[in-house]
């Protein structure tokens, strides 16, 4: 019998190997792409009206400063206010949002992980290819969206969060400086940031970037549950051809 004397020529790889050429096949990505598919499904619709009511009420100040105070703007726009922050529902629907804003940044944090699709295919995911198939494009839809408004969709979790539970927050900026007298501390200069960067009420031209902006997160959750529903009816599991 004749033996081989060639070098082999398959090697396992390492796991930097696979993150960099063939993420899907580490647990990792495998564990934070489940992740992300149930709390995108279970928060899904929760997400898309937060999205919607936040663009909206962006233009608060401008909305009510120019209406009748007894009006039906003022009081829808009042309304509109109450749902996005309270979701009707006062201090119980305040806790349900930190959880929904909660559920955002892990989104987003998951979200981060899974999008590398390999150092072969990175760029794809920067762009859209209007002449794809329709799953095709939903796909790079998503993924583009996800990469390039990810700081503003993470800073709309984290500032959600606060806006829920901001003792927490408070606790932090005491424990690195404690309070003193009426000197403003820079920890409550970060919070008063991360409060106007939610809605991005600095001057005009950023409420209109935020308010368009703000509609981002409800494309995500269509295109994610698209993609869900895509790929369990009619792919049957199978991932989209590269």
């Amino acid at each position: 019998m004749a033996i081989s004397t060639s070098p082999a020529t398959h090697h396992e790889l390492s796991a930097w190997q696979k993150w960099l050429q063939h993420p899907e096949k580490l647990w990792l990505h495998r564990l934070f792409f489940q992740i992300h598919l149930w709390v995108g499904m279970m928060a899904g619709l929760y997400l898309f009206v937060m999205s919607i009511s936040g663009s909206a009420i962006v233009f608060r100040n401008e909305l009510e400063n120019s209406a009748n105070f007894n009006g039906n703007v003022f009081r829808a726009v009042e309304w509109l206010v109450d749902f996005h922050t309270n979701l009707l529902a006062g201090e119980v629907g305040r806790g349900v949002n930190g959880i929904g804003a909660m559920c955002l940044t892990l989104l987003c944090l998951t979200g981060a992980v899974i999008w590398w699709p390999g150092i072969e295919h990175w760029r794809r995911s920067l762009t859209l290819n209007w002449k794809a198939s329709i799953a095709r494009t939903n796909w790079d839809l998503h993924n583009m969206l996800g990469f390039w408004c990810f700081l503003f969709v993470l800073i709309w979790g984290i500032s959600g969060i606060y806006f829920s539970f901001a003792q927490p927050f408070n606790d932090i900026v005491d424990w690195f400086e404690p309070p003193s007298g009426d000197k403003l501390r820079f920890g409550d200069l970060v919070l008063t940031w991360l409060s106007n960067l939610h809605f991005g009420r600095f001057n005009m031209f950023t409420e209109v970037v935020w308010a368009l902006l703000g509609l981002v997160p409800a494309v995500l959750v269509f295109t994610g549950i698209f993609m869900c529903c895509h790929r369990i009816l009619i792919r049957k599991g199978t991932p989209l051809p590269r």
